[in-house]
Parts: structure tokens; sequence; C-alpha cells
């Protein structure tokens, strides 16, 4: 099967979306609502240009992958999909994720019951239109970590980074150091040739945004993780650089957005939406 992969870099939050198509039938992978902290100013500058790139293409929305539920960006899942045969879905992990933000936020079970119409497991093949995917799961950054595999691409979520970046974190709830080292090293077997999808990128020294790497790349440069290193090795160095990693930015603001599908919060009987952020009080 021939795809084509078209790539969209939210630069606020250093995020890939990704279209990928057949040139009939097409999925798009990690959409980003546009949404600034500061003035709570919410946007859809980022989804209008996945649309249009749609549009202007003739290709047919067939389903929205979440890789997780994002800490870092707002989805636009909700926003993206333009009618309900575009289904929304995510790893079946996020109900360990539901589990403990929902408590942080209060949101009783019916708030958080079927958000997702779909919670895809390891092995599934997901089929949209033409398109068929390879489920693969790859937690350690979080419980419900997902890649998606087409042919040689590899959509991978926040299990590895450019190789001058590194991998995900560990330090959420329901990350794990040993599951990310088995993640990766699951992504290293898969061939060398194999390209690796990212969702984030966050460039150093000035050079432009890495959409993509190869198995290849990645096994022998990447500075946290490379083919030599041994889970030992992979241990002391990310529990070191995660002690002194601070909070995401929009951590709050996402998650309560992301545990629901991308659904924004209620608006009050005068039509305002509030986003709601835990404030803990150090003794």
């Amino acid at each position: 099967m021939s795809i084509e992969i078209e790539s969209f870099f939210h630069t606020p939050t250093g995020t890939w979306t990704y279209v990928v198509h057949d040139g009939v039938d097409a999925v798009v992978i990690d959409p980003v609502l546009d949404y600034d902290h500061k003035s709570g100013a919410i946007s859809i500058e980022s989804i209008a240009l996945v649309r249009s790139y749609l549009e202007s293409h003739d290709l047919k929305l067939r389903r929205i992958l979440e890789t997780h539920a994002h800490a870092d960006h707002l989805s636009g899942a909700q926003l993206m999909r333009d009618d309900d045969d575009v289904s929304i879905g995510i790893g079946a992990g996020i109900r360990d994720v539901q589990k403990y933000f929902g408590d942080v936020f209060e949101f009783d079970d019916a708030m958080l019951r079927d958000v997702f119409d779909e919670e895809y497991r390891d092995g599934e093949v997901i089929t949209a239109g033409s398109l068929q995917f390879e489920v693969l799961a790859t937690p350690g950054h979080t419980s419900d970590s997902l890649s998606y595999r087409i042919g040689d691409n590899v959509f991978i979520g926040d299990t590895l980074f450019a190789p001058d970046v590194g991998t995900a974190r560990c330090d959420f709830p329901g990350g794990s150091v040993d599951a990310l080292y088995a993640s990766i090293q699951r992504l290293y077997a898969l061939g060398d040739d194999v390209v690796l999808w990212l969702c984030h990128d966050y460039p150093v020294d000035g050079r432009a945004p890495i959409s993509h790497i190869t198995v290849r790349e990645s096994k022998l440069n990447n500075k946290m993780l490379n083919a030599f290193d041994t889970l030992e090795d992979f241990a002391e160095r990310r529990r070191a650089r995660d002690a002194n990693l601070p909070a995401p930015n929009l951590l709050y603001p996402a998650l309560q957005v992301n545990i629901r599908g991308g659904r924004l919060p209620m608006p009050t009987s005068d039509g305002r939406i509030f986003l709601r952020t835990p404030i803990r009080i150090d003794a």
C-alpha cells in the first residue's frame, strides 16, 4: 500500500500532528487545539490547517488517533472531527489515567464514561477505510501510550524524541522506567530502516524541528537510550533527569480536557467555560 504523510508542527507546544492517507482515506494523529494559558483564549488555527489539507486533497477523514492523553497540549480531536462517522481512539490504558486524574478534578463516572469511541489494545488492527494500522502498546511515559504502525512507518507518541533530546519522561502517574525501556527495545527490534514519527520535538542549538527518524538513527545516537545502553544505564540517566524536570506548563488544563476525549468543560448558565487548577499548599 502506498501512503503519504503530511506533518504539521505546533510551535507553542512543540507538537507534531500527522495526516496519513492513501489519496482517498485519511486518519489524523494527535491534533492540537490552540490554547493560550495566559489569556485563556482558545482558537482553532491548527485544526483549520489540517482541515484545509484534507479538503484540498479531497480526503475522507476516517479516524482520529491519540497516542496518549497528552499533558502538554489540549487535544483538538472533538473539533477536528467533521461528523459522527469519524471515531476518536486511544489506548485502553486510558482507564488508569482517567481514574487518577478524575479524582484530581473530582470528575464523576458519568463525565468519563464513553468519552472515547474506541479504546485500542496491543496487537489490534485498526481499519480506516482502505488504511490499516497495527496497534503497538508502548507504555512507560504513561500507561495508555500506544504506537500506530502502517507499513514501515510507526507513530510513536512521546516514547522517543529526536536523538539530541532523548526519550519521554517517566515520572507521571503510571509512568515506569522499566516499561519505557521495554517499549523502546520493542521499537528498536522493528528493523533499522523503519521510520519513527515523533509526537514532539524541542529543537536544540537552533536546528529545525524534526518530525521523524529511523530506528537506526535512534539506536546509534539517542542521548538517553541507544542500542548499547542497559536498563541500569537508562534508569540512572532517566531518573536523574526526571528529578529536575518541572511540570508541563499545560498539565492541568490539558489533562482535564484530554482524559475526556478533547471535550471542554460544560459552560455555565451564562455561557462561560472554566478550566480548573488544583492548588497545593505546602506547609
